[in-house]
């Protein structure tokens, strides 16, 4: 088999108004769930569980990080190794991102912004996730789905 080339986004830019008082000083993805756990640590799980070749992991986020950025520091990094071979990077959206856009406006635009990295090493597949979701997924049955039906696009979805 093949050594796999896959780059995966975790949008972790969200306020997350709905959920306010919880998100009043923290993002979305950084609110506690099940104890110790916090929302992005399901997303996280997954793709980590689900491993199979090189994947490099970019954290994309943007409102009220400082949570968030230590929970991953301090919680993620050192536990299951990722961060190593710059495999797993945070990257805080700030006004200077790119000269002519500053902050994020929107999913679409996070990824735009950061599209360079799809020009880096040329993934083979690139996942976008977003990290504040409750659900368990073998991320690698997905992308084979996608190999095998030559697809454009998959799109992930539970009815």
């Amino acid at each position: 088999m093949p050594k796999l080339n896959e780059l995966v986004y975790v949008l972790g830019g969200g306020e997350g108004k709905r959920l306010r008082p919880l998100t009043t000083r923290r993002a979305k993805p950084a609110v506690p769930f099940g104890g110790t756990h916090r929302v992005i640590d399901y997303v996280l799980s997954n793709i980590y569980n689900s491993q199979a070749g090189s994947k490099r992991v970019l954290i994309l986020t943007q409102y009220r990080s400082d949570s968030l950025i230590k929970h991953i520091s301090e919680g993620w990094y050192p536990r299951v190794g990722f961060g190593q071979n710059d495999s797993f990077n945070i990257r805080a959206a700030t006004l200077g991102s790119k000269e002519e856009e500053g902050w994020y406006r929107g999913t679409a635009n996070a990824i735009f912004q950061n599209m360079d990295d799809i020009g880096y090493g040329n993934p083979s597949i690139v996942n976008v996730f977003g990290a504040d979701h409750i659900y368990i997924m073998d991320v690698r049955e997905m992308n084979q789905f996608h190999r095998d039906n030559n697809a454009d696009m998959t799109i992930s979805g539970i009815p």
